[in-house]
């Protein structure tokens, strides 16, 4: 079996491209680093540290790469013979792989009869739909039939922590133990794809909220408070007993929407959530707070890890939830010198105030309950400093 895996980064080799391997796929990379394609084609295989005290080592063999600019012809080559098609690019590369993938599938139509099914493993919201649109946008009216009946396009959910690392030998990545990899089926051509970690559910949405309001929300809030205090790594934050709480808090109030929203078993949340919390805990993973708290406007977003939340929960109870605004606050005061959008969310609050810059990133009008909450707990947070 092969399978066509777009990103040769850390995530695409320590999460997506490992499991591949390991349910006995061959696995050919495509990225547009020339030295990561080189190094995989000479070595074969790259090792997998898991990162937690039994130090289990992974060595996934059997794989290669091409580079997606300089030989365009083997990667639609491979495209034409793929049993499986996977991505790891981030969300604002796929319509830049678009292209040559639309290439890949237009010519295996006529080379080889077999459903193909594609799986864009990204940080985002219906990632395999995004990709698929981009697909069609390069093909015409009378292949679109076609495109429909033999590729599937799945959406998924993917969860599993790859901090920043360097390594002697560059192929190497540590990840954490914990991962998740859950696919919607509904979408599925032919065979149901047969990949170790994958777990197929008929209704995406649910598992999607959930990673999304407590994972990216937990790690957020405990970034932007941890970055008030001064802190490094988000293990430091987290050993921080007052940010401990607050992320605490935070989650049993996203986690409340879920349970009214979803029907989740609370009792079995509770214990997701506590799970949640030990990952960030985790000594074996140091995790840079200026990291995991870049691109605050986006967070910010009215549809992201704390509006989002923020806005479900005083929606559902009629309550503004404390540990969720605190977060936001946090988030408000991120002043990071090398993160061009804090830059401009700073000058933005030093022109529009509060008020003005969650109406313009977060669209929440200045007579929102939540605005004059969040207000105070960044006058709080100041006068604290």
């Amino acid at each position: 079996m092969l399978a066509v895996h777009f990103g040769a980064g850390n995530i695409g080799r320590g999460f997506i491209g490992s499991l591949l391997a390991q349910s006995g796929f061959e696995v050919v990379f495509v990225d547009i680093n020339d030295e990561l394609v080189r190094i995989l084609n000479e070595k074969k295989e790259y090792r997998v540290l898991i990162a937690d005290k039994s130090g289990t080592e992974q060595v996934i063999r059997n794989v290669s790469a091409v580079n997606s600019q300089k030989e365009c012809d083997k990667v639609i080559h491979y495209l034409t013979k793929a049993d499986l098609v996977t991505t790891a690019v981030g969300p604002n590369i796929l319509p830049a792989i678009s292209t040559i993938l639309a290439e890949g599938l237009r010519q295996r139509l006529s080379a080889n009869p077999k459903p193909l099914n594609i799986i864009a493993c990204e940080n985002m919201i219906g990632g395999s739909t995004f990709l698929k649109e981009k697909v069609f946008e390069k093909i015409s009216e009378e292949e679109t039939s076609l495109f429909e009946r033999n590729y599937g396009f799945l959406n998924c959910a993917v969860d599993r922590i790859v901090p920043n690392q360097k390594h002697r030998d560059p192929l190497t990545v540590v990840v954490e133990p914990f991962f998740e990899w859950i696919v919607e089926q509904k979408n599925v051509v032919g065979d149901m794809p047969q990949v170790k970690g994958i777990q197929f559910v008929h209704d995406l949405m649910p598992y999607v909220e959930r990673k999304l309001l407590t994972v990216n929300t937990g790690h957020a809030i405990s970034a932007y408070l941890g970055y008030d205090k001064q802190l490094k790594t988000i293990k430091e934050a987290m050993d921080d007993e007052e940010i401990r709480s607050d992320v605490q808090k935070a989650l049993s109030e996203s986690g409340a929407v879920l349970v009214k929203k979803y029907g989740w078993n609370e009792n079995e949340h509770k214990a997701y959530i506590e799970k949640i919390i030990q990952r960030f805990t985790n000594p074996s993973i140091s995790d840079e707070i200026v990291r995991v708290a870049r691109s605050p406007i986006r967070k910010l977003g009215a549809h992201d890890r704390l509006i989002n939340p923020a806005k479900q929960y005083y929606s559902l109870f009629g309550e503004v939830p404390v540990g969720l605004t605190k977060g936001i606050a946090a988030l408000l005061l991120f002043d990071y010198q090398e993160d061009p959008e804090a830059i401009e969310l700073q000058e933005t609050i030093k022109k529009a105030g509060i008020e003005g810059a969650l109406l313009q990133y977060s669209q929440l009008e200045t007579d929102h309950p939540l605005v004059s909450v969040i207000h105070q707990q960044v006058e709080w947070l100041r006068d604290r400093e």
